[in-house]
């Protein structure tokens, strides 16, 4: 059976791991990229093929870097011939205050946030237009669009721009590539759990919900983005945060 693939890049842990559990129950073959998160990666290859029949494959490797990104696409294809659908979820922050953030600080974010998806987005793309078919789902944010933490002032600029390259991407690709961007609020991921305990109260009282979401609620939204039920979603923007005031 010539399952269908997803590559996932940052999907060693958190919203990313998630993401791939939900495809390979949804019967994808995987392509985990990771850059530094070794043994997360091979406990999560090992949890997804143990509980479903599928392929799971492992690339390391920096998405800000192009000769990795070209190396990791044509690795992909020649193991399983196609990418149906990329995941851009790879993702860095480094929240300090901006007036003692460094310009090289700065930089290593966009490279990664902004960068990575523009090289993922160039060369997935290429190889989804020659297949006349695919879906891209960039992992945006909140801040791209509320800018409310001047600590963040890095990653919400990224984050902005991953918005922008869905727009252009979506119309550079069309009408073989639908290409979707969704906006996380607050995650309950390991990094958000380990910040201030009082700080997070405080954020938690900014959405309708009360609460944060989780992974899995980004994983679901994921799956529907890439499923036949979404065929006429494109170019669009989709807010996951709980209804944040």
């Amino acid at each position: 059976m010539d399952r269908k693939v997803v590559l996932i890049t940052g999907a060693a842990k958190g919203i990313g791991a998630a993401i791939a559990k939900k495809m390979a129950s949804l019967h994808y073959n995987i392509v985990l990229n990771y850059l530094s998160s070794v043994e997360d990666a091979k406990k999560l290859k090992e949890e997804i093929e143990k509980n479903n029949q599928v392929q799971v494959k492992l690339l390391q490797g920096d998405v800000s870097k192009e000769d990795t990104v070209k190396a990791m696409i044509n690795e992909t294809i020649n193991d399983f011939g196609h990418i149906d659908c990329l995941v851009n979820n790879a993702a860095l922050c480094q929240d300090n205050y901006f007036q003692d953030k460094t310009v090289e600080e700065f930089q290593r974010v966009l490279n990664t946030n902004l960068v990575g998806t523009f090289l993922t987005c160039k060369y997935v793309g290429k190889v989804m237009l020659k297949q006349k078919g695919g879906k891209i789902i960039n992992i945006s944010s909140t801040n791209a669009i509320d800018t409310n933490e001047t600590y963040s002032i890095d990653y919400d600029a990224s984050k902005a721009g991953v918005i922008s390259l869905t727009h252009n991407f979506a119309r550079a690709l069309a009408p073989f590539v639908l290409v979707n961007a969704i906006a996380p609020g607050w995650v309950s991921t390991d990094a958000v759990l380990e910040m201030n305990p009082t700080y997070l109260d405080e954020e938690k009282k900014k959405c309708m919900l009360e609460r944060f979401g989780e992974p899995k609620e980004i994983a679901n939204v994921v799956a529907f983005l890439a499923s036949d039920e979404a065929s006429y979603i494109n170019n669009s923007v989709i807010r996951v945060d709980g209804g944040l005031k």
